[in-house]
């Protein structure tokens, strides 16, 4: 099967789950033969990247008579003859994205678009990204200005009712008119570090134009940020889109929602074929929250790499100290305050003990400070995001790992410390809580008794043998492979729901 993925992070360009969630199930479903091209929006940092190889962005582009014809909507069921990959690569290298594969993948190759933003969640910018302006209209011509890439219409005419223009604005994404307008090109020294949804916006018109010729089954676009790209680009293509859910506005922000994102999220929900949820917790949140028909939403657990962590030396702050660790987003969602607030329970009744709080987020100053005002400062270490080995290190120097969040639609880092031999502690307001029956579960409110089972941890060596054990069983039947074996199931229920709906409407 042939897959266009839409994902927003992917190793080495991760700032959580997401991108570890991205790269497993890619892995798998490469692993099984099938043909995956993962279109992200940011450019190869090749100073973090060594792994990456780039396949031939100097080579010599495909002309635009070899670009294939639009799919017609009564070939929605059929299974496309192979295509070259990214047939208007040309206009992909002029825009400065990059054409890249990754050691380990034989079946997948990925496009970098570059990007303002690095994360949604950080709001950070990428490191040396050009700035690009995609306007999805012809005739007219790419011209670059500055570091920026412009697409500029012909004097005197306007082509906005071409098909990509109206898919586009049917995902809720408006053809720029005119590239000298304030949306369209940023204004000298305008910070763009929080317009996400224009983020998300720009990478639709380019999604739409880069790949509404190219030949696939199946449309999987991860998380809302990709929504408005797989929704234009389902309408221009006629194939089915898949929205998988990772995270919701609600497990994000509580009850104070961002509207837009949350019509984006909508939105694609209710123009997909088919919705992946990551738990029944997410589902039940999909169905409740957004109104969508629990008939066309599946479950589909994450998985955990069984074999990618190397044995690193183990390393203690203290001799005789006990390590508790949180690892994750320093964010409401996260529930970082509820885990400093259980620690100053801890040490009220056991003094070897040090907290370690790694990870970055909007909440990292407040946590300084209240643990600070607890008087706990000296007992609570802050590492700052972690990657790589160092996560190894860490897990290594555990005794416990927390996982307090507030509203967790799954959660990996729980499968990562079973699998580096910790116990864990997880929140029941979790997706994970479903598949670990040896995990402890609290309310992520109740740091009474969270404290208490990080007690019952540390005092009783027999309790904390019985979690590892036992855990590490439970986390080998979570696979990737299993994860991609069902959303291969899902793809083929998406391909048939699509020729059904083909078939009616002739």
């Amino acid at each position: 099967m042939r897959i266009l993925m839409l994902g927003w992070e992917f190793p080495p360009f991760i700032s959580g789950g997401l991108g570890t969630a991205c790269y497993g199930l890619t892995k798998a479903l490469d692993r099984r033969g099938h043909e995956v091209i993962f279109v992200l929006p940011k450019a190869v940092d090749r100073s973090h990247a060594s792994h990456v190889k780039l396949v031939s962005p100097e080579g010599a582009p495909l002309s635009p008579a070899a670009t294939p014809p639009l799919p017609h909507a009564g070939g929605a069921g059929a299974r496309p003859a192979p295509a070259p990959l990214y047939a208007q690569r040309e206009l992909a290298l002029a825009l400065g994205a990059v054409h890249y594969g990754l050691e380990g993948f034989t079946h997948t190759e990925f496009l970098g678009v570059p990007s303002w933003i690095r994360s949604t969640y950080t709001g950070a910018r990428p490191v040396g990204g050009g700035r690009i302006i995609v306007v999805p209209g012809q005739p007219g011509h790419w011209t670059k200005v500055g570091e920026e890439w412009v697409y500029r219409e012909v004097e005197g005419e306007r082509a906005f009712d071409d098909p990509e223009s109206q898919a586009l604005r049917s995902a809720g994404v408006e053809p720029v008119a005119d590239p000298q307008s304030g949306d369209a090109v940023p204004r000298a020294g305008a910070d763009y570090s929080g317009d996400v949804i224009g983020e998300s916006q720009r990478y639709a018109r380019f999604v739409v134009r880069l790949c509404a010729r190219e030949r696939f089954d199946v449309i999987h676009a991860h998380d809302w940020m990709t929504y408005p790209a797989g929704v234009a680009l389902a309408r221009v293509t006629h194939r089915p889109l898949v929205c998988h859910i990772h995270s919701t506005e609600f497990d994000r922000s509580g009850e104070h929602v961002n509207q837009a994102i949350y019509d984006l999220e909508r939105r694609g929900m209710h123009a997909a074929i088919r919705v992946i949820a990551v738990s029944m917790y997410t589902k039940s949140l999909c169905v409740r929250r957004y109104s969508v028909d629990p008939g066309k939403i599946e479950v589909v657990y994450n998985g955990i790499e069984q074999s990618i962590y190397q044995s690193v030396p183990e390393q203690r702050i203290g001799a005789r100290d006990k390590i508790v660790l949180f690892l994750g987003r320093i964010t409401m969602q996260k529930g970082p305050d509820y885990f400093v607030r259980a620690a100053k329970r801890v040490l009220e009744k056991m003094e070897n003990v040090k907290f370690i709080v790694a990870g970055s987020g909007d909440m990292g100053r407040r946590m300084v400070e209240l643990a600070a005002e607890m008087g706990i400062g000296h007992k609570v270490l802050f590492t700052g995001f972690l990657r790589g080995k160092d996560v190894e290190r860490v897990f290594k120097m555990a005794d416990c790992y927390v996982m307090p969040s507030v509203s967790e639609p799954f959660g990996i880092a729980p499968l990562e410390a079973i699998s580096h031999d910790v116990p864990v502690i997880i929140s029941k307001q979790s997706g994970v809580s479903e598949v670990l029956t040896h995990a402890l579960k609290v309310d992520f409110w109740d740091i009474d008794e969270m404290a208490n089972k990080i007690l019952a941890v540390l005092r009783h060596p027999p309790l904390s043998r019985t979690l590892r054990e036992h855990g590490q069983i439970e986390v080998r039947s979570l696979t990737w492979d299993g994860a991609a074996k069902k959303c291969e199931e899902v793809y083929e229920a998406a391909i048939r729901a699509m020729s059904e709906r083909a078939l009616v409407a002739v």
